[in-house]
Order: structure tokens, then C-alpha cells, then sequence
């Protein structure tokens, strides 16, 4: 055992290692109101700040401009999840604000019903930053009528978004196919090998091309001896015109323009008031890669971004994750600011510190380990501002950069989002306990270990597993070999990573968790998920498209199909209600590693047809008469599968002499007057982007 292990003494409550908003007074966190709306399959909540008011005025400057450059960029993923998704917006807008129904019941076209299902339908939208479901990326189709629909166009007042010269019909004949057609455009991100992934897929990466026009395009531009290659592609759309190929990037002067000045307009605030002159210093390339486009500048900027570490304030900033590009080259905007949660973090500082020996007793191919793992920096943090592609649906962990020469060079950052996972666990219920598991024993074990097992999983799926193994030595990034399945290969690996390591005695040795009961809840909750649970995402007849879900499901029911022989995990059906209970914790354990050792050797070999065949064969196709017996015992407990948040308000307190003096921060609690706000404070880019 490695001479940094030394055994500690658990003197924490155990739930106290993420008991992320305890500097909160206590009457202010009982009072607090988490859930703020609820609608379809969606939840809306708010998160709190905490250690916002105990900022110095400089740090609430930092946190104010940063987050005011992450709303800027807002129109930014609307327009790249779809080209037509700003022309609905405005409309949505625009019959929300002025519909004179709305403030008048009497109005002879008001009609509650429909008018119910329009908002509904409008809070969807404004959720999935456009028109497509937010994780199923399929077609939000509205249930209120066509005709209806056109009504409200009639009489709202305002203006809509018409072109030179065309009437109000001649608008609704244009944008009602758009909106209720469910054959135009039905997915946003398309992952069917048997189609083409490109020309399928309505995301406003890709104009007039097909995959293998992408493939050959980007493909040319690769250099096998470059040790430090740019992630081509990732700042731009690509175009085919004239029967030419050619990109426009994403910068100040080029698409998007009008947006990225603003996010460059606060950036430079942002600088004046950074937290160090290094900090300061990567701001100004940040800015530099805006106005250019230039990846080797992007490049610049994470190497700048990870190796600053000594800082209480952060952010991300830009295009970032490419999940919803089919190929995985092009990545969504996306902005986040976050305050350090200083004993969150030094609680868990064990983890990051001991990377190595984890790398080093990975049950992966010894060529596969990292020899020196280096530059892991984990933070708990708590949010200030969610943007882009992260609100308002936001991740729980965040792990980056995403360039593996980067990675491998200088390190990483991750971060718990603190705050938004304590307002998950106060939103949520123990309802699918009730519901899902069979065992007394196994549901004592949820109830008091559950929260903290999944956090910690989270912890060491950040840390240690997007931070782990290594590619052999010619073989090329995981988005040119493994192509479409490379993100949910990635999310697998470090799934398992973590799940291999949780039950590691080693974790009790470092004080980290009291017993294996805590992997054991965590082994319990991922299998129900894996198996169950997410089933309650998707609608009848659809297959598993979502990265994560595939990645969730292939896991489970490999381990399932494998430890068969051995009764590891049990399919048992009582009452007519199907469970799945582990019988062996020990040799789930090893078929998790087994599982890992061969999805490291995937990424590291570039096993294209073997990561397909996993994916294909495990993650994709749905039980159908499981699905709905999942979908029937969820719907009665009316939990939504769903949830997002609302950002707080941050306003600006001046002195007689107009000098910033305060910055005050509240949390607004109607989730369509904030969104009504962000469509008139952020709104910069025409209505169609070319």
C-alpha cells in the first residue's frame, strides 16, 4: 500500500462529507422553497448561493460579470440545436407577453384548456433550449391544436418574427409544419447506424452533408505524428454549397458574432476583477479564442485553465461537450460560474491526492495505466450561474478538458456541483424506493446510504475515471475511432471506474466511507437504474439514444448476461412486479472490472467494431413489456423524471456617485417570468444564423 495511505479516524457524521449548504442559517434553509413549477416530465427548482454575502466586493464583481457573460451566450444553443428554434422562441415570446386572451378570460379565443397546453408547451421549449427534448433529443409535438395555435397568433398583439412582406398567414402557414409535423426534422442528435447520422440528425451543426462527406472532410485535415492535435471542427458549422465543403467558425467576426461580443464584453469585466494575474491572464487568451476561432489558442486557454488552481472563484466558458453533434466533433456553448465550498473540498482532497496509486491497482492492461497521473484537481463547488447548454438542465459533476493530449500533459479539473446536488436530494422522494426495491434490507440500506454512495460515485467518476488510462501510441482520439459511440464509451469508463474502486476496502482504510454498505447501495441503486428505472425516460416503442442512458444500460445488463452462470444478480417477479436483486457484491465487483479492463482497451486500441457491438448488443434495444410495466408503476407515484433549475438574480447596488458599492442576490420563483426576462435582457442574433 502506497505510504500516503495512513489509516484515519472516521470522526464525521457520514452524511456531513457532502452536506454542502451547512454554513446556511437553519431558518433560512428550512424555509427555502426548492420546487418551483412542475409541468410534462419536468421539474423546475431553484438553488441557493451559499457564501455569496461573504464575498469581498471585488469577488461579487467577479461572480456578477462572469455570470452575465455566461446569459449572453444564450441564444448560442438555442440556434445550434436547431436552425429554427430562435424563430419559435420569439414567437412563444411574443404570444406569452401579448396574448390578449392571457390577461383578459373573457377574450372570445381564450380557451383554458388549450391555452394550459400552450404554456406547457412553451416552459418545454424554454427548458430543452428548443423545440427537441432535452435528453431524448426527439420532437416536443405540442398537444394543443394547429388551429389554436393560429388564434393566438391572431390575437396577440406585438410583433412576430415575419419576413419582409409576409403576412400573419402567410408566418403561421410558415412555422405551424415546423412546430406540429412530426415527421420535419423529429431528431435533434440521430445515433441509428442504420441511417445517416448526419443528414438525420436536425441539430444546426451540419449543412447539406451527409456522414460520409464529414468524415472524409475532417479525416484529411489529421497529422498521425501531431502529438498535440486541435479538436477539429468544434468551433464551427460545416457547409456544403455549390458543391464546396467549407466551415464558419464561431467567433466575433463570424457566426455568432453578435453574442460572443457580448460574452467578450463581460469577460473583460470579468478580468479587470480576477481572482490572480494568472487568472487574469487566461481570461485575456479566452477572449483571444473568441474574436479568432483559433483552436490552438483553445488549446492555450485549458492549459491555462487547468494548471490555475489556487483560486476560490472559477467558470467554464465555451464550447465545451459534444454530445449533441451524432459524430461528437461539434460542441454546444456552454457557461457555468462556481464559488469554492472550502471544507466540501478539503474532505474529499484525498481522492485527487491519490490518484496514482488508484491508476497504478486499475484492473486495466498494465500498457493502458498512466505511469505518472498528474494535475487532478478536485473541488466541491457551489454554483452561481448556469448558461447554455448546463441550465437549465444541469449536470450534477463536471470533468475537463475534453482534449486527451491535454489531459494526459497537464491534468484536469473536477468539480461537484454542490449546491444543485443538494437541491436534487431535497426535491427528491423516496417514493421509487418504495416502489422499485423488494428487500427491507436493501431499502434501509438506500434510505441511509443511498445520497451519499451516488455522490461519492460521482466523485470518483469525475476524478479518477475521466482522469485514468491512456491511448496507445498512434492510435488516434476516441471521436475518430470510435465515432459515434465514443461518448458513451467514455461515460462507461469512468462509470466503472468508480464503481470498481467504491468497493475497495481502501476507501475505509483513507476514512473515506464507513463500510462497504456504502458501495453496496451504490452497486444497488446503478443496477435498478441500469436495468429499470431510466426506462421511465423514454416513450413507448423507443430504443435508448442518450449517451449516459446507453452507457448505464450496456453496463448493467452486461453484468447481468454475465454473472447469469452464478446467480450474481436475480430477476424476480412478485405480485405480478419485476425486481432485480444482487445476490453477490464481491462478484459483481469483478465484473465490473472485467468490463472496465476491456472498455480501457476499447478507447486505447480504437476498437471501433467492438464498441459497437457492446453499445449495439447491451444499450440500446428496449424490453418492451418491461418498459411498460416501469412506465405504469412510475406514473402512479407522479415523480417527474426530469428536473432543472432556475438561476438566481444578481443586482447591482450603486452609490451617489454611480460606483458599484453591492452586489444583492435573490432567487426568483416563476420560472416563465425569468425565461420572458432572459428573451429581453439576452436576446442578440437574428432570427435565422447563416
Amino acid at each position: 500500500m502506497n505510504g500516503k495511505f495512513i489509516k484515519t479516524i472516521f470522526i464525521s457524521i457520514l452524511v456531513l462529507f457532502f452536506n454542502l449548504d451547512c454554513s446556511m442559517p437553519e431558518k433560512e434553509r428550512k424555509n427555502f422553497k426548492v420546487q418551483v413549477d412542475r409541468f410534462a416530465d419536468l421539474e423546475i427548482l431553484r438553488y441557493q448561493v451559499p457564501g455569496f454575502e461573504d464575498l469581498s466586493l471585488r469577488q461579487k464583481k467577479f461572480v456578477y460579470y462572469l455570470s452575465e457573460a455566461a446569459l449572453s451566450g444564450r441564444d448560442i444553443i438555442y440556434d445550434q440545436n436547431y436552425k429554427y428554434n430562435l424563430l419559435i422562441r420569439k414567437t412563444i415570446y411574443n404570444i406569452v407577453k401579448n396574448y390578449n386572451g392571457a390577461n383578459n378570460k373573457n377574450e372570445e379565443s381564450y380557451d383554458p384548456v388549450q391555452w394550459k397546453q400552450f404554456m406547457n408547451y412553451a416552459k418545454r421549449v424554454w427548458f430543452s433550449n428548443g423545440i427537441h427534448h432535452h435528453y431524448s433529443t426527439i420532437k416536443i409535438i405540442p398537444e394543443f391544436e394547429r388551429s389554436y395555435f393560429k388564434e393566438l397568433i391572431y390575437n396577440s398583439n406585438g410583433t412576430f418574427p415575419l419576413n419582409a412582406g409576409e403576412s400573419l398567414d402567410e408566418f403561421s402557414q410558415r412555422i405551424i409544419p415546423i412546430i406540429f409535423d412530426p415527421k420535419i426534422d423529429p431528431k435533434r442528435v440521430n445515433l441509428d447506424p442504420n441511417d445517416d447520422i448526419i443528414s438525420s440528425s436536425a441539430n444546426n451543426y451540419y449543412d447539406g452533408l451527409t456522414k460520409n462527406e464529414v468524415d472524409e472532410f475532417y479525416s484529411s485535415m489529421k497529422d498521425p505524428k501531431d502529438l498535440t492535435p486541435i479538436w477539429y471542427g468544434l468551433n464551427s458549422r460545416l457547409i456544403k454549397k455549390d458543391g464546396k465543403i467549407y466551415e464558419k467558425p464561431w467567433k466575433s467576426d463570424g457566426l455568432y458574432g453578435e453574442a460572443i461580443k457580448k460574452i467578450i464584453y463581460w469577460l473583460n469585466k470579468a478580468k479587470d476583477v480576477a481572482e490572480n494575474q494568472k487568472q487574469a491572464k487566461e481570461i485575456d487568451i479566452l477572449i483571444d479564442y473568441y474574436e479568432t476561432g483559433d483552436l490552438r489558442t483553445w488549446d492555450k486557454y485549458n492549459i491555462a485553465w487547468v494548471t490555475n488552481s489556487q483560486i476560490d472563484i472559477d467558470y467554464i466558458n465555451g464550447f465545451i461537450e459534444v454530445y449533441g453533434d451524432s459524430k461528437g466533433i461539434k460542441a454546444s456553448y456552454e457557461a457555468l460560474v462556481e464559488i469554492k465550498d472550502f471544507e466540501a473540498t478539503a474532505r474529499m482532497k484525498t481522492l485527487s491526492e491519490n490518484a496514482q496509486w488508484f491508476e497504478d491497482n486499475a484492473p486495466i492492461m498494465e500498457k493502458h495505466k498512466r505511469k505518472k497521473v498528474q494535475g487532478i484537481t478536485y473541488n466541491v463547488v457551489n454554483v452561481a450561474m448556469l448558461g447554455g447548454d448546463v441550465s437549465p438542465s444541469s449536470p450534477i459533476g463536471i470533468n475537463l478538458p475534453n482534449s486527451n493530449w491535454i489531459r494526459s500533459n497537464y491534468g484536469s479539473k473536477s468539480v461537484s456541483l454542490g449546491n444543485i446536488t443538494a437541491a436534487y436530494d431535497n426535491a427528491r422522494s423516496g417514493g421509487f424506493l418504495n416502489e422499485f426495491v423488494l428487500t427491507n434490507e436493501e431499502r434501509i440500506r438506500s434510505k441511509t446510504y443511498g445520497s451519499f454512495a451516488g455522490k461519492m460515485h460521482t466523485a470518483m467518476h469525475e476524478v479518477l475515471g475521466h482522469a485514468s488510462g491512456k491511448i496507445e501510441k498512434g492510435v488516434g482520439t476516441p471521436k475518430e475511432t470510435l465515432k459515434s459511440y465514443a461518448s458513451t464509451m467514455e461515460e462507461a469508463r469512468a462509470d466503472l471506474f468508480g464503481l470498481y474502486y467504491i468497493m475497495d476496502p481502501i476507501l475505509v482504510d483513507i476514512g473515506l466511507i464507513e463500510s462497504n454498505e456504502v458501495g453496496k447501495a451504490e452497486y444497488d441503486g446503478y443496477i435498478r437504474n441500469g436495468l429499470m428505472l431510466q426506462l421511465r425516460r423514454l416513450q413507448p416503442g423507443e430504443n435508448i439514444e442518450q449517451a449516459h442512458m446507453r452507457n448505464r444500460a450496456f453496463v448493467s445488463h452486461w453484468v447481468f448476461e454475465k454473472g447469469l452462470s452464478k446467480n450474481v444478480i436475480e430477476k424476480k417477479i412478485v405480485d405480478d412486479k419485476t425486481y432485480f436483486i444482487i445476490n453477490d457484491y464481491k462478484e459483481l465487483r469483478e465484473l465490473f472490472g472485467l468490463l472496465l479492463k476491456e472498455v480501457q482497451r476499447i478507447k486505447s486500441q480504437g476498437d471501433y467494431q467492438a464498441a459497437k457491438d457492446l453499445v449495439e448488443d447491451y444499450g440500446v434495444k428496449v424490453d418492451k413489456s418491461l418498459h411498460q410495466e416501469v412506465l405504469d408503476r412510475s406514473e402512479a407515484l407522479n415523480i417527474a423524471p426530469y428536473a432543472g433549475f432556475m438561476n438566481p438574480k444578481y443586482e447591482l447596488v450603486k452609490d451617489e456617485n454611480g460606483n458599484i458599492s453591492d452586489i444583492k442576490i435573490s432567487y426568483p420563483a416563476n420560472f416563465v417570468a425569468q425565461m420572458l426576462y432572459y428573451d429581453e435582457a439576452y436576446s442578440y442574433l437574428p432570427i435565422i444564423n447563416n
